[in-house]
């Protein structure tokens, strides 16, 4: 998320910082007591006959500045195990996803999947704050929610947004700092239940179509809802000189619910992603490579699915197809295509053609450069 998205300011001046480089990061936290990490981890699971979906996820990534490598910015998600939280004062655990960060983990005591991305606010930068400090720390408190979750009451996106959030404000690690949030639970009769706070968001994809495409949530042009940690010195300031930083909560996320079927495939991303590459982008992308493996394919006019895709996103049979796994090949095309695009002085994302809609003198063409954040989730039954 750009530096500007942290308070409300004059849209001219928005627009124009987006080209500024950004700060180097200045702290680093970890979270030692806990025993997950912000990567929660997921391969697949036996289903019974009335809850017999599957998912195979992964992500990819790349944080802005960077060169993206289709091998080494990706996770499958493979060990079953999450790896220990360990305490490395500056140098904490964390993917190359900058200021973005994302989580997959089972729900305890159930065969459902959570998962999401956040984006963190660049704007604290400007304080003096890591902006990827919260992002990933709420990341790694929301994996660590579903982990242990112990209660028989249905675990919603909503809850283990709200739950992650107070963890990371009670836990006093993170001092002051924001992101927006996109969070889902699927689970395994077939329901996907998201909850959605800013301008990451998802699409939803099956046969070729797409399904669903969620909508931006915003106070105004490029500044989006947000949880936020704010210092009470802050709060004071504000009282005093004026001015008012963002600071929504979990109970505004737009929360919708959408029934997915075997070979359904889910992608959710940051904005880095979405300012780039349009809902149809996404679905051109990533029916090229279905249609190309024969996960989908044209039976009659109609686009149906393919007989070898549980075989394709399997770890131990997906190599025979040469590639490591099809949510993993995804997840990579995904993020690189939209760093291809934001890099691009000439090509027209979502971003700019709204920038020269609303406000054409300001002369914005070609991508927007950002954090980049996908996790791919593909339907199986």
């Amino acid at each position: 998320m750009g530096p500007w998205q942290l308070l409300l300011r004059p849209v001219s001046a928005a627009v124009s910082s987006s080209t500024q480089i950004a700060p180097k990061c200045l702290n680093h936290c970890s979270f030692p007591h806990l025993s997950v990490s912000f990567l929660g981890c997921v391969r697949s699971f036996s289903r019974s006959t009335n809850n017999n979906l599957e998912f195979r996820i992964a992500a990819s990534f790349s944080g802005k500045g960077r060169k993206f490598d289709s091998q080494k910015n990706v996770d499958d998600f493979r060990s079953l195990k999450p790896p220990a939280v360990r305490h490395r004062p500056g140098r904490a655990p964390r993917p190359a996803s900058g200021q973005d960060s994302f989580f997959v983990a089972e729900i305890a005591g159930t065969k459902d999947v959570a998962f999401g991305v956040a984006d963190g606010v660049g704007g604290w930068a400007d304080s003096g704050v890591d902006p990827a400090d919260f992002s990933h720390g709420f990341c790694q408190f929301m994996a660590h929610t579903v982990a242990h979750y112990s209660s028989e009451k249905r675990l919603k996106p909503r809850e283990i947004m709200q739950l992650g959030y107070e963890k990371i404000v009670k836990d006093g690690s993170v001092k002051a700092g924001g992101s927006t949030a996109c969070i889902a639970v699927a689970r395994a009769d077939g329901i996907l239940e998201v909850a959605n706070l800013g301008d990451s968001g998802f699409v939803q994809l099956r046969l070729n179509a797409v399904r669903y495409a969620s909508d931006p949530q915003t106070h105004a042009f490029n500044t989006p809802f947000q949880l936020s940690i704010i210092p009470q010195k802050m709060l004071a300031q504000e009282a005093y000189f004026g001015g008012h930083r963002l600071h929504d909560m979990p109970r505004d996320s737009v929360v919708t619910n959408h029934t997915i079927k075997n070979g359904d495939v889910l992608v959710f991303a940051s904005d880095g992603v979405w300012d780039n590459l349009s809902p149809q982008d996404i679905l051109k992308i990533v029916s090229g490579r279905m249609r190309t493996l024969n996960a989908w394919k044209l039976e009659n006019d109609a686009i149906v699915l393919g007989d070898g895709i549980f075989d394709l996103t399997d770890f131990d049979t997906s190599k025979v197809q040469g590639i490591d796994t099809l949510q993993s090949l995804l997840a990579a095309s995904i993020a690189g295509e939209a760093k291809i695009a934001s890099l691009d002085t000439k090509r027209n994302g979502p971003f700019a053609r709204e920038v020269q809609k609303y406000y054409p003198g300001e002369g914005w063409h070609g991508g927007k450069p950002d954090d980049i954040c996908v996790i791919v989730v593909l339907v199986i039954s």
